[in-house]
C-alpha cells in the first residue's frame, strides 16, 4: 500500500529565532520509501541537520521575522494489513537486560515513576509477567484517560493526566510508560503518522500521534494505548524517554503557530 505523509507548518516570529525541528520519518521506515520527506521551508534558509543521542534526525535552522513555513510530502511503501507482533512474550529481570534498555527504566520530564510506582505494584503486580503485564497497562490506561482535544496542554504529566482522567494520545502514552517503568519493564515514546486505513468514517482532523514502545521479549514492541487496537499505516518519526524528547519543534525566541495541518493517507 502506498501510503503519503505530509505536513505544512507555518509559525510567526517576532525576531530572528532559531529551531530545532524533528520532522522527518525515522530511519527505520527508509527501507519503505519511494519518495523523501525532504524539510522545505519558506522562505529559504540554511538548513543542517544531525542525529540526536537516540537516533532522531533533527533539523537546525534560524528563522526570519516574520512568517516562515514548513512543509514535507512523502509517499511510503507499507502494509496494507493490521500490524502485528513479535511472538516473543517473556520479561527480562532488570540484571538481564540490555544496557541501552536502562535509561527507558527512569522517570523523566513527564513520566514520574516515583508518583505512580506504588499504584503500579498495587494494580498489576499480581499479573503475569511480560507482554500480557503491559497489555493489561493498555488497557487500563485506555479505559481511565477520556480522549479530547480540549484537554490538552503542553505541562500535563503523566501523574496530572491519570489524577484528572482526561487527554490526548500523548497523555495515554505517557501513563502507560510510565506505569510499564514503574514495573520493571522498559518504555520509550514515539510519535509519528497513524492513518484511518480500514477504519470506518466519520474522521477526526489528521494530526500527529503518541504511541510507546516496551522492551519485551528480547526486541522493542509497538503499544497504543490510545487507539488500543492494532491499526495500519503506522509510521515513525521519532522516539525518546518522553515528549520532551521528542517535541516537532523547539523555538528559542517568541513564536506563534499559524498554521497545522497534517497529512496520513493511502492512495
Amino acid at each position: 500500500m502506498k501510503l503519503h505523509v505530509g505536513y505544512e507548518l507555518v509559525y510567526g516570529c517576532e525576531q530572528p529565532t532559531p529551531m530545532m525541528l524533528m520532522l522527518n520519518t525515522h530511519y527505520s521506515h527508509a527501507h519503505e520509501v519511494l519518495s523523501p520527506d525532504v524539510l522545505t521551508v519558506h522562505p529559504p534558509v540554511p538548513i543542517t541537520q544531525y542525529r540526536d543521542g537516540f537516533g532522531n534526525l533533527c533539523s537546525r535552522l534560524v528563522a526570519p521575522p516574520g512568517t516562515i513555513a514548513l512543509s514535507t510530502s512523502a509517499v511510503l511503501e507499507v502494509s496494507s494489513v493490521p500490524e502485528t507482533r513479535p511472538p516473543f512474550t517473556h520479561q527480562h529481570p532488570v540484571e538481564a537486560l540490555p544496557d541501552d534498555t536502562l535509561v527507558f527504566l527512569l522517570g523523566s520530564r513527564y513520566c514520574e515513576t516515583d508518583l505512580l510506582s506504588e499504584f503500579a505494584w498495587q494494580t498489576f503486580g499480581k499479573l503475569p509477567l511480560g507482554r500480557e503485564r503491559v497489555d493489561a497497562i493498555c488497557d487500563y490506561t485506555h479505559n481511565h484517560i477520556v480522549f479530547g482535544y480540549d484537554f490538552a496542554r503542553p505541562t500535563k504529566t503523566a501523574w496530572q493526566a491519570w489524577q484528572e482522567r482526561k487527554g490526548v494520545c500523548r497523555d495515554f502514552a505517557h501513563l502507560a510508560v510510565t506505569l510499564c517503568r514503574a514495573m520493571n519493564i522498559p518504555a520509550r515514546y514515539c510519535t509519528g503518522y497513524i492513518s484511518d486505513v480500514n477504519l470506518p468514517p466519520p474522521y477526526a482532523p489528521m494530526d500527529f500521534a503518541a504511541w510507546f514502545e516496551a522492551y519485551i521479549g528480547g526486541c522493542w514492541q509497538t503499544f497504543d494505548p490510545r487507539n488500543n487496537a492494532p491499526r495500519t499505516g503506522r509510521v515513525l518519526m521519532a522516539r525518546g524517554r518522553d515528549a520532551a524528547d521528542v517535541a516537532i519543534s523547539n523555538a528559542f525566541g517568541p513564536t506563534q503557530l499559524m498554521k497545522f495541518a497534517v497529512v496520513c493517507e493511502a492512495i
